[in-house]
């Protein structure tokens, strides 16, 4: 079943490949935001002084291609060790513009290790917006760490006044993974009942190694059984 009342919303304005020229800002494929939560992800073009022409493809999410941290994630949350990341993933896109239409002139990206903090039993709704900039593109979306519904999909820009009004909160589909319809929206809900840090990403792998992805951090509820447990004392150290 829906969730029908949403406590954390995100949108995510979704496209394809970008290039990395060095003054060109990526804004391309989705966007998070908070009440409502709304991820941009993108592949775009950054500086690049190595690589031929001075740019290199990446993506990005908001604005920013995410960087894999040397220390993990999760340990870092657990064990309170700074430095890691930060917890300042925008909300929005950093720039709004018409996501099926004419793109940006700038499309560089900031590279950094944020993640997206959400209050522990929170309820989510993602907005997930298909991009035209460069190539078009269906995107295979999958999240970690929980099952989410479908409440919405169409094509072109999503309307945050009127497309509401056609979600599906009876019977929605359940599902872990799926695709953006090419220059089109979806719309997820989930629970954020699972403590811990957890991906999202798109399941191309190239465009997760460029950066498309973003790790939503679930704080701990009230209690051990709400709780994310310690790791067991022989776990394996890298």
């Amino acid at each position: 079943m829906a969730m029908s009342r949403v406590s954390t919303m995100v949108w995510l304005a979704s496209s394809d490949l970008r290039r990395e020229m060095c003054w060109t800002p990526a804004i391309n494929d989705w966007a998070l935001c908070k009440q409502p939560l709304c991820p941009c992800i993108a592949t775009p073009l950054n500086p690049c002084s190595t690589c031929v022409n001075g740019s290199r493809l990446v993506a990005g999410i908001n604005n920013v291609t995410f960087v894999m941290p040397t220390t993990a994630l999760l340990q870092a949350h657990y064990f309170n060790i700074s430095g890691v990341s930060t917890d300042d993933f925008p909300g929005n896109p950093v720039t709004p513009y018409n996501y099926t239409g004419n793109g940006p002139t700038n499309i560089q990206t900031r590279s950094g290790t944020k993640v997206y903090r959400l209050a522990y039993n929170s309820t989510v709704q993602v907005v997930i917006q298909g991009n035209a900039v460069i190539a078009p593109e269906s995107h295979p979306i999958h999240l970690h760490g929980s099952n989410f519904f479908v409440v919405g999909k169409g094509l072109g820009n999503y309307d945050p006044m009127n497309d509401p009004k056609k979600f599906n909160l009876v019977d929605p589909v359940e599902r872990n993974t799926l695709t953006v319809p090419t220059v089109g929206w979806i719309v997820i809900r989930f629970r954020a009942d699972n403590p811990g840090v957890w991906f999202m990403h798109c399941h191309l792998e190239v465009h997760t190694t460029w950066g498309l992805k973003i790790a939503f951090l679930v704080d701990n509820g009230n209690g051990p059984n709400e709780s994310i447990i310690p790791p067991p004392k022989d776990l394996p150290t890298c």
